[in-house]
């Protein structure tokens, strides 16, 4: 074979090559398909952090600002494809999703490999589609308000119940800000002899039986990461007293449980 052939064959193999490489790419770089509703991507289950706020008592502004930056906490460690929502406990007794706010996290411009994609079009998209609807949410979210009942353990096991936070999730996360003064029909750590919490408080043990009773084993497994707000009129005493309950409470329900004080 001549010096020319062999030139025209090794161009026609590169072009080859060049033209299997951008095809390859094609197919293998475009992008997912993701729901227009959640930004998840389309057949995957992610794992997924919930911010609850429990609303059945008033914030200071002060302890709005924190559960605001709370919130910015809990998106900023959010892989990309983990979803986030929030939820209040409000003054209705009630466990309702803030303004339906429970997205993906579709990436931020600093996320992504650029040579891949634009990161200034992922940026503008993250802020379009995910961060203006989380602080639309927020300035709802730390509006206080107050509530007659405050059933904590039944909002929590309630939200076990929900599609997307069912215990077919991954890595299930709950940030919870409450001073768990638990109100409601199946127990109250309200009455007359406050002084006497400790000796009052029911059987946690029995507490987690109803629970089970009614929502299945499907807490097992949450990570519940409590922020304990302090409200005025319980001691010290009463505070230990009541943490330790429901921590109990939480080790029957199989609940990976962290705790850290509440302040304003």
């Amino acid at each position: 074979m001549r010096g020319k052939d062999l030139v025209g064959l090794f161009n026609m193999l590169v072009v080859a090559g060049v033209l299997g490489a951008i095809s390859y790419a094609a197919l293998v770089l475009q992008p997912e398909e993701y729901d227009p509703e959640t930004l998840c991507l389309v057949g995957a289950v992610p794992s997924h952090s919930v911010l609850v706020i429990d609303k059945t008592d008033l914030y200071s502004p002060a302890q709005a600002s924190r559960i605001e930056a709370m919130a910015l906490q809990t998106r900023d460690r959010l892989a990309i494809g983990e979803r986030f929502s929030l939820f209040e406990l409000d003054e209705r007794g009630e466990l309702t999703h803030t303004n339906r706010f429970s997205l993906c996290n579709p990436g931020r411009g600093e996320q992504i490999n650029p040579l891949y994609r634009n990161p200034n079009r992922v940026e503008a998209r993250y802020q379009s589609l995910f961060e203006r609807p989380l602080q639309r949410a927020l300035a709802d979210l730390v509006r206080p308000k107050d509530a007659p009942q405050s059933p904590i353990i039944e909002a929590l096991a309630g939200l076990t119940q929900e599609a997307g936070f069912d215990a077919s999730v991954p890595q299930r996360r709950i940030v919870l800000v409450s001073d768990m003064l638990q109100n409601s029909p199946l127990y109250s750590v309200y009455g007359q002899a406050r002084s006497d919490l400790a000796g009052r408080l029911p059987d946690p043990a029995v507490i987690a039986r109803q629970v089970e009773s009614q929502y299945g084993t499907a807490l097992r497994g949450v990570e519940v990461e409590i922020s304990f707000v302090d409200r005025p009129g319980w001691t010290p005493e009463q505070r230990a007293a009541l943490r330790a309950h429901w921590e109990a409470v939480f080790y029957r329900l199989g609940v990976r449980q962290s705790w850290q004080e509440f302040t304003g």
